[in-house]
């Protein structure tokens, strides 16, 4: 029988062929492109032309299309469309994978090769061909991915001994054994834990919040009941408008324990993690697992990084302790005869935004359908870079829930396939993210990118979006357009190919574009009326803005802090999760009356993500946004101008530069921190 996933795809826009795909494929298609992909790096080492770009660097680079493409689609569906079967190929295929990758990354021949075309290209300009008779120019983004290959093979051992460089290639397996564990054992963990409430248990909640809990819990089996679970689009309504303050502490207290019971705890899983993570960091000549990864980083250092943390955290700290004595206020005002505890804060936090700024969250909700907000962002990309979305109903997906659009230019011509994802399920893990089937590239056949928005909206009809709903939805297709706009030669430095505290520009600055008054008032109108947004509740959203943001900056710099004391360890160091947290918030004093956003038993970011060391990422590109942004501000949020060159030094150029410089030729300065801390009212 053939594998479908081994053939030779004829599907439009280069879709995998989802529904001739089994799981029974996923083995041997790994298998079998591995081997494929093991004889390509042979012919590149055993070539005997002298080395050169051509047949040594943007060979590899070519290499592993097939494994690549095989890649994509299972790590695309372990995270948005699992099952018990792709749980189980996928901790039979981790520590494959990353053995395969640790493998290749410590060849020595090939090493060599590697270093030799470096070499060239470090001391001259032109590198000549295989065949000695001809020179070629090299390129800014011939010398990125030339350094880029290079230092992943430093970073994987390649210049250290045999047995050392051994010893890395099982941590790497090792660790992705225990990371897909983590992962799997969040969802688990989740999906086992409901709240499940009667009619007289749910005061206060809106009916629209009840109707979905309702057909959740019908679901489940639960018929004429109310279930809400941990996922944060089911946690965050019940939190805030619950007036049931037993079952908000039930709520808040399984959310922020999830993962540390039993056979999903996932504590040990975490101290195994660092404890190999910091080993291996040692064995690579780095005195932490943060030093590690922040050396490939625009912020290099854990100093630099704290010092970024630090010059926030007490303007946050002091806006957080003003909002928390006005949410206590709000206590005593109604009667309460209590201290304000965590599972407090979002209630209070609604009613005290209702009373300062005359606005309900859920009315206002009335004015977000999320077909409307989807095309709201797609109106915004139109207005910048003349893009068009149509949708596209004549393909296979994985899921019902998903849609595709074609996107072009605005001179018809194609850019790439845009799919969308954004309800929750059980087969999905928690959270908002974006995906690839197929990159941009050119080295080769041209081929054009395929991208996937994946996000955890509660579904219904109509589904309707509150603010922060809103908020990722046009960040999630920030990503989307670094992706689909990506316009380079290497498939390597492809579209979000660039470093871990660069990649959430593209995706933050989109967020401004979703609140400005004129773009309010293209896409947000009432469900039932079609009214447009009145321009007095645009004004309600300006002036809420900053609403809570002691908060959210609190809450978020917590986890940033968490992930750097995490992965600040040393291989001598005791390691015990619940000690290690305990000691990381009473270092930086964060108040009883909050969590870090992720705890160390569901930080999925740093434990079984790409943020390991790099959860500031996010404030750290802020900063970047902010301060972009205010160009925006200064010439018009559409200016073509501004649009095109955040478009060609920003979006198109995924790592084929240095990303402070590529940051400097659109701006034409570096970033300051002033536009973040005024955006976020801490300044």
């Amino acid at each position: 029988m053939t594998n479908p996933l081994l053939a030779d795809w004829q599907t439009p826009y280069g879709l995998p062929p989802f529904a001739e795909i089994e799981n029974a494929h996923y083995l041997p298609a790994f298998d079998a492109a591995m081997q494929q992909h093991l004889a390509e790096i042979t012919a590149i080492e055993d070539n005997p032309a002298t080395p050169d770009f051509d047949n040594t660097i943007a060979s590899f680079d070519r290499a592993g299309k097939l494994l690549g493409q095989i890649g994509r689609v299972f790590f695309a569906l372990t995270s948005g469309h699992t099952n018990p079967g792709i749980q189980e190929i996928q901790e039979a295929i981790s520590p494959l994978w990353s053995a395969h990758w640790d493998g290749i990354y410590t060849r020595q021949k090939l090493f060599k090769r590697m270093a030799l075309v470096r070499d060239a290209i470090m001391q001259g300009s032109a590198t000549q061909d295989s065949q000695n008779t001809a020179t070629t120019s090299v390129t800014e983004e011939m010398h990125s991915l030339t350094e880029l290959l290079y230092q992943r093979f430093i970073r994987a051992g390649s210049h250290l001994d045999a047995e050392t460089r051994g010893r890395i290639i099982a941590i790497g397996g090792r660790l992705s054994q225990l990371q897909t564990r983590y992962g799997r054992n969040v969802l688990d963990a989740s999906n086992a834990w409901h709240l499940i409430l009667t009619e007289s248990e749910t005061d206060g909640l809106p009916a629209s919040v009840k109707a979905s809990a309702a057909r959740e819990a019908s679901a489940a089996g639960h018929e004429g009941k109310y279930l809400f679970s941990i996922s944060r689009s089911s946690f965050t309504p019940f939190m805030t408008w619950s007036t049931n303050r037993e079952a908000r502490e039930k709520l808040w207290r399984a959310y922020t324990e999830v993962a540390t019971h039993d056979q999903t705890n996932n504590h040990p899983v975490a101290e195994e993690i660092a404890r190999l993570r910091a080993e291996r960091a040692n064995l690579l000549g780095f005195e932490t697992h943060a030093d590690y990864e922040l050396a490939d980083r625009m912020a290099a250092t854990p100093s630099a990084v704290r010092e970024l943390l630090d010059q926030i955290r007490e303007p946050a700290w002091q806006r957080f302790a003003e909002e928390r004595k006005r949410l206590q206020a709000a206590v005593q005002a109604e009667g309460g005869n209590f201290s304000l505890a965590p599972w407090d804060w979002w209630h209070y936090a609604e009613k005290v935004r209702a009373a300062d700024y005359e606005m309900d969250s859920e009315a206002l909700r009335q004015y977000f359908p999320l077909d409307r907000v989807r095309q709201g962002a797609f109106d915004v990309a139109n207005r910048l870079y003349g893009l068009t979305f149509q949708p596209v109903d004549d393909v296979t997906l994985y899921h019902d829930d998903a849609q595709a659009y074609e996107v072009r230019e605005a001179d018809g011509s194609l850019v790439g396939l845009f799919i969308t994802d954004y309800f929750m399920r059980p087969s999905k893990k928690a959270g908002a993210w974006m995906n690839a089937f197929q990159t941009q590239t050119r080295n080769g056949d041209e081929v054009r990118p395929v991208i996937l928005n994946t996000c955890n909206f509660t579904p219904a009809d109509p589904c309707l979006l509150s603010l922060e709903e809103v908020n990722t939805l046009f960040h999630e297709f920030g990503h989307g357009l670094h992706g689909l706009l990506s316009n380079v030669t290497y498939s390597m430095l492809s579209g979000t190919a660039v470093k871990r505290d660069f990649v959430e520009l593209p995706s933050q600055i989109m967020e401004h574009w979703a609140f400005e008054p004129s773009v309010l008032k293209t896409y947000a109108r009432h469900i039932e009326t079609g009214e447009t947004i009145p321009d007095a509740l645009i004004e309600k959203i300006r002036q809420s803005a900053t609403f809570n943001q002691g908060f959210a900056t609190t809450e978020y710099l917590a986890a940033s802090y968490l992930d750097l004391d995490w992965h600040q360890l040393t291989q001598d160091d005791e390691v015990n999760a619940e000690a290690l947290e305990q000691k990381a918030m009473a270092g930086i004093g964060l108040p009883a009356e909050i969590a870090p956003r992720y705890r160390s038993s569901y930080f999925q970011h740093i434990f079984s993500g790409g943020y390991s060391a790099g959860y500031y990422a996010y404030i750290w590109a802020e900063v970047l946004d902010a301060d972009a942004f205010e160009m925006f501000r200064e010439k018009g949020i559409f200016d073509q101008e501004t649009a095109a060159a955040f478009r060609e030094h920003i979006l198109e150029k995924g790592g084929s530069a240095d990303p402070m410089a590529l940051y400097e030729r659109f701006r034409g300065r570096q970033p300051t921190v002033t536009p973040l801390l005024q955006g976020r009212g801490l300044g």
